[in-house]
C-alpha cells in the first residue's frame, strides 16, 4: 500500500496556489486568451503539473474567478434587497462596468466565453433576470426613463469595455466618466425621446 507523503501533499498544494495566484493576474490583465502554456510557464511549472490541477482551461478560470463570481452574486443580491430601486440600478451599473474596466478576463468570462460551464452560464443567466428585475423597479418608481429597454444595457457594457481597448492604463477612471454621464441620461427626467433599442447580442461584448 503506497501513502502520499506530507512533502508531495505540500508541494501539490504550492504548486496549485501558484497557478492560481498566476492566472488570476494574467487573466484579468490580458483577458481570456493567455494560453495554458503561457500560464504554466510564468508559474515555473511544466504544463503537463498544470492539466494535473486543472484539466480544462475553464476549471482554472471558473476557479481563479470564484472570488468575482461571489461578490457578483452579493452585488446583486444587495441590489435587490434595496429599498431605493434608482439607487440599486447604479450601484449595479456602476460596480459591473467597473470590474470591467478592472478585470478584462473575468468581464469576458461572464459574458459569453465560456457557454459550457456551469458556474458561468447559471451566473450569467441570473444576471440577466436581475438586471432585468432591476430595470423594471427603476422604473415603476418613476427614477429610469420609461423608453429604457433591458437591452440597453450590452450597450452600455460595449461602449465601456472600449475604453479598456483603448487606454487600459486609464480605464477605470474614464469608466467612471462614461457611466456617470449615461446614468445622468438615464433619468426619468431626461425627456428628449431616444432612438429605438438596438439589440446587440452578449458576444458582440467580447469581440469588443
Amino acid at each position: 500500500m503506497t501513502t502520499t507523503s506530507p512533502r508531495l501533499r505540500t508541494d501539490a498544494a504550492a504548486n496549485r496556489a501558484r497557478i492560481l495566484e498566476v492566472a488570476r493576474e494574467a487573466l484579468a490583465a490580458e483577458g481570456l486568451g493567455v494560453s495554458m502554456t503561457e500560464i504554466a510557464r510564468r508559474a515555473g511549472l511544466g504544463v503537463a503539473t498544470l492539466y494535473r490541477r486543472f484539466p480544462t482551461k475553464e476549471e482554472l478560470v471558473a476557479e481563479a474567478f470564484a472570488g468575482e463570481m461571489g461578490e457578483c452574486a452579493d452585488l446583486l443580491d444587495a441590489a435587490l434587497s434595496d429599498p431605493d430601486p434608482w439607487r440599486a440600478f447604479c450601484r449595479v451599473i456602476e460596480q459591473v462596468c467597473a470590474m470591467q474596466a478592472g478585470n478584462h478576463g473575468f468581464s469576458m468570462a461572464l459574458l459569453t466565453a465560456f457557454p459550457q460551464s456551469t458556474d458561468f452560464t447559471a451566473l450569467r443567466e441570473r444576471t440577466d433576470r436581475d438586471l432585468a428585475e432591476l430595470v423594471r423597479r427603476a422604473q415603476a418608481a418613476g427614477a429610469l426613463r420609461h423608453d429604457f429597454d433591458p437591452a440597453d444595457l450590452p450597450l452600455v457594457f460595449v461602449a465601456n469595455s472600449g475604453l479598456r481597448a483603448a487606454a487600459p492604463e486609464v480605464a477605470p477612471d474614464a469608466s467612471r466618466r462614461l457611466v456617470a454621464y449615461l446614468l445622468q441620461a438615464f433619468r426619468a427626467d431626461s425627456t428628449r425621446p431616444l432612438p429605438r433599442p438596438a439589440r446587440i447580442p452578449l458576444d458582440a461584448v467580447l469581440r469588443s
